[in-house]
């Protein structure tokens, strides 16, 4: 065999190394595609079940809270004063 040959069969022998690695790849990269589309859904459902910490209590329980940290405020602004 001339080395123009041999050079031509290991070029063919490269380039198929590359298109297999290629398709492995472009398999690869399907599935973390569908692997991120079940994370976003799983996210999504999640976020439909979450409750800011207003929602989830009562409107005389969110009275008496601001009732409260009114009277906090006060508080510390008479200590401050004080000072």
């Amino acid at each position: 065999m001339n080395a123009t040959s041999e050079h031509t069969e290991r070029f063919k022998e490269l380039l198929e190394e590359i298109y297999t690695e290629v398709n492995l790849l472009k398999k690869q990269l399907k599935e973390s595609k569908r692997e991120q589309l079940n994370l976003i859904k799983k996210i999504e459902e999640e976020r439909g079940k979450q409750t800011d910490i207003f929602s989830a209590i009562s409107e005389s329980e969110r009275l008496a809270m601001r009732q409260q940290i009114k009277s906090m405020i006060h508080k510390i602004d008479r200590h401050l004063e004080g000072n």
